[in-house]
């Protein structure tokens, strides 16, 4: 069954549709290949072989009555470690939460259990989503999440395992979870589809508070299309958690291409004249495609200085208790504990000034999408680094527009491009107004009709 591995959402949910396969039978090919290849990435952090099977032979059930309403009905996936299943281990990368069992399940989780897709495992992260600041890709109680197209190097953080298991076709797809980059960065480095939705159309309840005004769930597969089918199942309002009040179903747009308008936001390439050459030829497969490229400038603020205050004050809030414990030092690196220390030092009146400049550089910011219909950008500016290299330092050079997710609360799109001159993958990003996913989406898939990136696979 290995040509199942890599089977697009849509192939699979037909193959199950006309009976070609059951759910038992798709759900234990990947329950093996997890087993069996998880732990060579450091991806694995729990596998829940009886529960995933037990729900697939409930979507068989559905698949045999003709009941396929569900996209996902019968496809497996994992999720990330922070997010909440009831009666399994949740232990969000941390040494010091690793016996943590939570008693209800995150809402996303159950809304795919809803869904019909059976739940294959855990996958690892970075401990405590990294909020501290962290210094090597080895901080988490699972060890440095390898990519699957060169295991020297890191699969990127905080959705470490999502990015490697999806990346090796050890799951269809999985869920992630982003502050600031934790699901474009680990697509981009593992040469994946990954989508940071708009704050507010995902719930979080379940899931690991780090920046309450920052925190999103999204999905991690390998197209647009795959993405956008998972996020009508997850999207929608929550009265569990009342930041959640977007609703979401993907609709081809009528616009024509030529009719859409791409901003493409400032890069300094220098150093990196191979990432320049890719990003190009990027660009030129959305203008033959009938799109209208203009360069754009940002307004001017500090986007990231005003984020990183409200990051720190936030994940101050929501960890008080932890970060003055002797928990704290159970973590695995050093800068990380220092970080959230840290984090208690931010005052009322820098939270509160943050608060202000945040209204007005997202005022300023969405102001750009009367002109534009996205924006596009590289994802990040370098190839997945060596395991051995000092993130705050490469964090400093990896570029990428994440920050305004992680402000304004824009969704973006991270989709393979090409690859650079180590061989690895680089991402294009593509970065959409509030609630506007069907456009980000639209062009993502556009864009991939036209290139075969997002179907080339690691050397496994």
């Amino acid at each position: 069954m290995t040509n199942l591995t890599f089977t697009p959402l849509s192939k699979l949910r037909r193959m199950l549709r006309d009976k070609k396969i059951s759910s038992v039978e798709l759900t234990q090919h990947f329950l093996d290949r997890l087993a069996q290849h998880g732990p060579k990435y450091n991806a694995l952090a729990e596998l829940t072989p009886d529960l995933a099977l037990a729900q697939a032979k409930q979507a068989d059930q559905l698949l045999k009555k003709g009941e396929h309403n569900s996209p996902l009905l019968g496809i497996p996936y994992g999720a990330k470690d922070l997010l909440a299943t009831k009666g399994i281990p949740t232990r969000w990368g941390s040494p010091a939460h690793q016996d943590q069992v939570p008693e209800v399940d995150a809402t996303t989780v159950l809304r795919l259990r809803e869904a019909g897709a059976p739940l294959l495992g855990k996958l690892a992260m970075v401990e405590i989503a990294g909020g501290g600041g962290y210094s090597l890709p080895s901080a988490s109680l699972h060890g440095p999440g390898l990519n699957p197209w060169n295991v020297n190097t890191w699969s990127g953080g905080s959705s470490s395992g999502s990015g490697s298991a999806v990346a090796a076709g050890l799951v269809p797809f999985a869920l992630g979870s982003e502050t600031w980059g934790s699901i474009v960065t680990p697509s981009t480095y593992c040469g994946i589809t990954g989508l940071r939705p708009t704050y507010g159309l995902v719930s979080r309840f379940g899931a690991m508070e780090l920046a309450w005004t920052m925190d999103k769930v999204g999905p991690m597969a390998h197209s647009a299309e795959d993405c956008s089918l998972i996020l009508q199942a997850i999207a929608g309002p929550d009265g569990l958690d009342l930041t959640a009040t977007g609703k979401f179903k993907f609709r081809p747009r009528k616009k024509q291409h030529h009719k859409l308008r791409l901003g493409v936001l400032p890069a300094d390439f220098s150093g990196e004249p191979e990432l320049e050459q890719v990003f190009q030829a990027a660009l030129e497969v959305l203008h033959k495609a009938g799109m209208k490229i203009k360069p754009v400038e940002l307004p001017k603020h500090d986007y990231a200085g005003i984020a990183n205050t409200l990051l720190y004050a936030e994940m101050a809030g929501a960890h008080e208790a932890f970060i003055k414990s002797d928990k704290l030092d159970l973590l695995v690196n050093g800068p990380q504990k220092e970080g959230l220390r840290n984090a208690l030092t931010y005052t009322a009146a820098q939270t509160i000034q943050a608060q202000q400049q945040k209204l007005q550089a997202t005022h300023d910011l969405l102001q750009l999408f009367d002109e534009f219909d996205a924006l596009v950008s590289p994802s990040l500016m370098i190839e997945a680094p060596s395991l051995d290299t000092d993130l705050r330092t490469a964090f400093k050079r990896r570029g990428g527009y994440s920050v305004l997710g992680a402000l304004c609360g824009v969704p973006a799109l991270a989709l393979p491009m090409g690859f650079g001159k180590s061989g690895l993958p680089l991402g294009l990003n593509i970065t959409g107004n509030l609630f506007d996913e069907n456009t980000i989406l639209h062009i993502g898939m556009v864009y991939q009709r036209e290139t075969d990136w997002h179907e080339r696979r690691p050397p496994i």
